[in-house]
């Protein structure tokens, strides 16, 4: 009879949280889906400070706006935490061209970041088409040395989730400049990483091994690629000209932005929610990631605003260097590890302020499953991908310390007609789904706060 009653006792004290639970939420989203200032928050961080890629003057700007905007919002405390940034700079607006015997047909490219540049008359050569790293090595150098190579291995379209699509085809960007240099090759072109056939470049980070030459390398937008792709096979000897002026200076002083809710009852545990402050230089970084910043900053304003007090320590951090770096995640991490801070949890949005989806969690099989209680509140508002899965790369470091990431997954499907691009963009941005991120956010913090893991 005693067993009995202990479970019926806690029964109904489960199902009141719940419904305590499910009414607070419920009050997160009328707040944020009537009240939000994030999307004019976007407006003023994309349409009125713009690029920021870090060491940049934009990227400089940005640090003050959040700053200034946290301390508006009347957080406990607004501080900046110090990093050092790689500093590269595009430079002139690339050229290129495929000249196939008299005709000359020019085609967009965008040099990637950390390239280095063409000589200041531009790379002309007779192009080799590879569509994977086995292909290129088997060709050897005796085909390679003197050439352009273009690395052409569209993003799998059969991939309903476009972020495993982007995985299986970014390695061409990150090393291929580093496979075509070891060969001889004197530039890199590579088929930018999208499913659409449209004529944006999508530029993003690259990197050079130790004791490899380095050579110029460039994404060619999908149309530019499909052309290029066609004339090869009419006319194998036709060549391809680009010419770029980029430059990596001295790394530069820059910093995280941290805006900070004491806890109440504990503290000492602390929950981070945040986005990257840095965007690539050739658009406005709407989707990539200005939603990510505005939504987690959105977060801590909405709790303040409903009186709600969290029990736990919550800081939104607009996080430096993600997009060629990572000083900034690795920086934040090293600062809590230094001063023996406790995350017991970490929420990033780095996919685009698109429609929500749900999270999904890195930790262990027990962590997650005192997440999946909650999926009952969650579901209602469409937030029904909850599980294993990816965090973010900002707050990746914050594993080493046990803290339980989760990465905020929006609508796949169109992220990647952005991502990297000239048309991520401030009015590609949808307001109501944007403050449908923040409002899901805030919900997984709230429950994260009351009940921990």
């Amino acid at each position: 009879m005693k067993k009995l009653l202990l479970a019926f006792c806690l029964f109904a004290t489960g199902a009141r949280a719940q419904s305590t639970d499910s009414v607070t939420i419920r009050k997160i989203y009328n707040e944020i889906l009537t009240n939000s200032p994030s999307y004019e928050w976007l407006r003023q961080l994309t349409q009125q400070i713009g690029p920021r890629l870090s060491g940049s003057a934009g990227a400089q700007k940005a640090v003050e706006w959040s700053k200034q905007l946290m301390e508006k919002e009347g957080f406990d405390r607004v501080f900046l935490q110090e990093v050092m940034v790689p500093h590269w700079v595009r430079g002139a607006k690339e050229v290129a061209y495929i000249q196939n015997g008299k005709q000359k047909i020019t085609v967009p490219i965008a040099a990637l970041g950390g390239s280095v540049a063409t000589s200041p008359k531009g790379v002309e050569a007779q192009v080799i088409e590879v569509k994977s790293f086995q292909e290129l090595r088997d060709l050897g150098a005796e085909k390679v040395k003197g050439k352009i190579v273009f690395f052409n291995r569209p993003m799998d379209p059969t991939k309903l989730n476009t972020f495993e699509a982007y995985g299986g085809a970014v390695e061409q960007r990150a090393n291929g400049a580093t496979e075509a240099g070891k060969l001889g090759a004197v530039g890199a072109i590579v088929r930018s990483m999208t499913t659409a056939l449209d004529d944006n470049p999508h530029t993003g980070s690259m990197r050079y091994a130790t004791g490899v030459p380095l050579i110029p390398t460039a994404s060619i937008s999908t149309n530019g690629a499909e052309l290029l792709s066609k004339s090869l096979k009419t006319n194998a000897n036709l060549t391809f000209y680009f010419k770029q002026s980029c430059e990596s200076l001295p790394d530069a002083k820059s910093y995280n932005v941290v805006g900070e809710i004491k806890g109440s009852e504990k503290p000492d545990e602390i929950i981070v929610v945040g986005g990257h402050l840095d965007s690539w230089d050739i658009g406005q970084g709407a989707h990539d990631d200005g939603s990510g910043c505005v939504q987690s900053i959105d977060v801590l304003r909405t709790l303040k605003a409903l009186g709600i007090k969290p029990k736990r320590t919550l800081r939104a951090v607009m996080f430096m260097n993600e997009e060629n770096g990572l000083r900034g995640g690795v920086g934040y991490a090293d600062y809590a590890k230094k001063n023996n801070e406790k995350h017991i949890a970490a929420v990033e949005s780095d996919n685009g302020g698109f429609t929500p989806r749900g999270f999904g969690i890195v930790g262990t099989a027990e962590q997650r499953a005192k997440v999946m209680p909650w999926k009952p509140l969650l579901t209602p508002y469409g937030l029904s991908e909850i599980g294993a899965g990816s965090g973010g790369a900002d707050i990746g470091p914050l594993a080493q310390l046990g803290t339980v990431l989760f990465g905020f997954k929006p609508d796949s499907q169109r992220y990647f007609d952005f991502h990297h691009t000239g048309i991520d963009r401030f009015e590609g941005v949808n307001k109501r789904e944007l403050e449908l991120g923040a409002a899901s956010m805030a919900a997984l913090v709230y429950l994260l706060d009351q009940h921990g893991l």
